[in-house]
């Protein structure tokens, strides 16, 4: 397998049926308290690595690499169905696998937030502190509309162009997606899982189930989350910002801290979506410190 800047971890596979098998990081003791952390895209489980190493000497850290995406396999159609339900049916099956029946604490990014709420819904009392980076668990707010960068991905034939043919949506997050440009060679690990028109697919499919009305497949789902989110007030939660993103913007800041009020907030001004990236040296001692401040009892 190939070694990744940063990425001393060893992955592991799971099969979520059918012969698909999905990749995620396992590291830490395996008696300590679960931090489950979701990518979205067109990144994968490389997003969380400074977290990772910050968190492992103490927490037990689950990142899984969604089905397309990262090291899991990169099925067909015809095979796999890239729906917001499907993301969450894996989740499901791959946290049923590894035991993890205690309290969690779920952290997200991007559309991870989308498929950690959602999954969330089911076992709201699994629940125990939650982490959110640049996110939504909502619909795109009534003030905003989906930024064009998206929105051409959207378009028959000319998305499957540009997301699939020039790998334009996962070579734009790496560049416009931050503050402080990225390493050269962590740039390329960042972008190495999508490497051709077939490897990109699922990232072509994540933009194409963006739910923007109620007819959408992932509508439902994401509206039930939306209403769930302020049940959540009761447990400790962290909200880590970068306000230079144009896609999750103050709008979704402004909606986490209504419906999380008592919420710990790390807001920078000088960081963009890939947040983790332009402050991990900052951010990670702070979510360690939030953790560590507000054990699972």
């Amino acid at each position: 397998m190939a070694s990744f800047p940063d990425y001393p971890f060893t992955p592991k596979r799971f099969d979520r049926g059918n012969g698909i098998g999905l990749s995620y990081l396992d590291e830490g003791p395996a008696e300590a308290d679960p931090v489950l952390m979701l990518h979205g895209n067109p990144s994968w489980s490389y997003y969380w690595r400074h977290l990772v190493a910050g968190l492992r000497d103490g927490y037990r850290c689950i990142v899984p690499d969604h089905v397309g995406m990262g090291l899991s396999d990169k099925p067909d159609d015809g095979d796999y169905r890239y729906t917001l339900q499907s993301r969450v049916d894996d989740l499901d099956r791959l946290v049923t696998s590894l035991g993890l029946n205690r309290k969690i604490t779920l952290a997200v990014h991007d559309w991870g937030g989308m498929v950690g709420f959602a999954w969330a819904m089911k076992h709201p009392e699994r629940i125990a502190r939650l982490v959110i980076l640049n996110t939504a668990s909502f619909p795109l707010p009534k003030t905003k509309k989906l930024p064009w960068q998206i929105a051409l991905g959207r378009i028959p034939l000319l998305g499957a162009v540009l997301i699939r043919g020039f790998n334009f949506f996962a070579r734009g997050a790496a560049d416009l997606g931050v503050l402080r440009p990225i390493p050269p060679a962590s740039r390329k690990a960042l972008l190495a899982p999508y490497d051709s028109w077939a490897h990109r697919r699922a990232v072509h499919r994540f933009v194409q189930d963006i739910p923007l009305k109620p007819d959408d497949a992932a509508w439902p789902l994401v509206q039930q989350a939306e209403v769930q989110l302020p049940h959540y007030r009761d447990r400790p939660a962290f909200i880590g910002w970068g306000l230079q993103d144009f896609v999750f913007d103050q709008d979704f800041l402004a909606h986490f801290v209504k419906d999380l009020p008592a919420a710990t907030q790390k807001i920078y001004g000088d960081a963009g979506h890939y947040v983790l990236e332009d402050k991990h040296e900052d951010l990670v001692p702070a979510i360690r410190q939030f953790l560590d401040r507000h054990p699972i009892g």
